[in-house]
């Protein structure tokens, strides 16, 4: 015999002692690697998310900046007549108030003007219009007015337009970086919030840009949905989890339930532009056939959250309101259901952010107009703010890529608050047993 078996060929305690040991070493070894391991991957998550937003942020809070230039404008009446309102000269009144702020600039010849008048924005002569059509008697008068630039001044303002580049290769030629300087350099160009961004629509020209109707069509498309998949949810899973007797009939409505939650978003997009518009014949690029959309989309994933939120209640509050000779109905209702309600309301919270960031089902029913209003009813043609991002993600035009990434920063904003309302409601409500 040895000191490491005993006669019956069982390691002696020393050795059994010895082994244990090893073991816990590897056990601890392998356990401390899955810890790094798990710690490395949170940390390229968080590294990633980084970038992301890192990235977002870079290139897109130039976007809530916007380059102005304040005038002094003759409103001229031989430009403006009284009696031809609202038809006028405006661009040609703003042009001649921008050459005078730019001594040695000769107006009179044509390539020259264009150049000056390239500076002021397209809708700069839309508000001088509206300013004289609401008070006609500003004709004859001088008006100091303050309008953006065109985006190509503004990205050269914002140093997104490189002075070195050959000005062939340039948007903006070295005489009108010259009478924009001059104009710098007497103090009227400036550079404020860009509250345009939030109070415009939609436009050609990135510097008039704004995501009021996004922002008008996501509530119309929110409101519907909530209205719709609130209620039927809630009732769906109550009847299914209270009421409905346990068959394969029931078992087959849940497992297509939990199905429907995973289908993706873009078949509900097709259901949509198949039934909706084309059977029932709603009004296409309508807030109201999106809320629709993305009512069937949230509606499973607020029954499965409310079909856990009641099954988290303890029998024992069901067993006593029956005990009490409460119904079932009254049970459900004025018992389960509100201590439920926190985790149902955090579910439905998750699911309506979710339908925020959903961009294929409203692409499909036409959500991805142009459209240069914003909606005052659900049946009004709009769009919505992931639609808003795809469109302007694909316009040529340099301004509208720091704008995209504006109004991305801007739908994770409402993400995050969204999910912070969740998170706040459910520790506030949560019951503990």
């Amino acid at each position: 015999m040895t000191d490491i078996t005993s006669a019956s060929g069982a390691p002696t305690p020393k050795r059994a002692t010895e082994l244990v040991a090893a073991s816990l070493k590897r056990r601890r070894r392998k356990q401390a690697r899955l810890k790094w391991i798990g710690l490395g991957a949170i940390g390229v998550a968080f590294l990633m998310l980084i970038i992301l937003v890192g990235s977002l942020v870079s290139s897109g809070w130039q976007a809530f900046t916007q380059t102005h230039v304040t005038l002094e404008v003759f409103v001229d009446p031989e430009e403006i007549p009284l009696d031809r309102l609202p038809r006028g000269g405006f661009d040609d009144a703003l042009g001649a108030s921008l050459g005078k702020m730019l001594p040695g600039v000769d107006m009179s010849q044509r390539k020259v003007a264009k150049s000056v008048e390239k500076i002021l924005s397209n809708g700069a002569q839309f508000k001088l219009r509206d300013m004289v059509v609401a008070d006609p008697k500003l004709i004859g008068q001088t008006i100091t007015m303050t309008v953006p630039v065109s985006d190509p001044f503004d990205q050269l303002n914002k140093n997104l337009i490189d002075r070195d580049t050959p000005e062939q290769h340039r948007r903006v030629k070295d005489p009108e970086i010259g009478y924009f300087d001059a104009l710098k350099a007497q103090g009227a160009i400036t550079k404020p919030f860009n509250w345009a961004l939030f109070t415009n629509a939609d436009s050609r020209f990135p510097e008039l840009a704004g995501l009021k109707g996004a922002l008008a069509g996501t509530f119309w498309a929110l409101l519907t949905c909530f209205v719709i998949s609130f209620p039927l949810g809630i009732g769906a899973a109550i009847y299914l989890e209270e009421f409905a007797p346990k068959n394969k009939l029931s078992d087959f409505i849940e497992v297509n339930i939990n199905n429907l939650a995973a289908v993706p978003s873009v078949v509900f997009g097709l259901l949509a532009l198949a039934v909706f518009i084309g059977w029932f014949g709603l009004p296409r690029s309508a807030p109201f056939v999106g809320g629709l959309t993305l009512a069937l989309m949230t509606m499973p994933t607020i029954i499965i959250a409310t079909r856990a939120a009641l099954k988290a209640v303890p029998p024992s509050i069901r067993e006593a309101a029956l005990g009490l000779g409460a119904s079932k109905q009254q049970v459900v209702f004025q018992h389960v259901l509100p201590l439920a309600m926190p985790g149902v309301m955090t579910g439905t919270i998750i699911g309506l952010a979710q339908a925020l960031g959903e961009t294929a089902p409203l692409l499909l029913i036409g959500m991805n107009a142009f459209i240069t209003s914003a909606a005052s009813s659900p049946f009004d043609s709009a769009t919505a703010l992931p639609t808003q991002i795809f469109i302007w993600a694909d316009s040529p035009e340099r301004g509208f890529v720091s704008r995209t990434s504006a109004a991305i920063l801007i739908l994770l904003g409402f993400l995050v608050a969204m999910n912070a309302v969740a998170i706040f409601l459910r520790q506030k409500f949560e019951n503990k047993w």
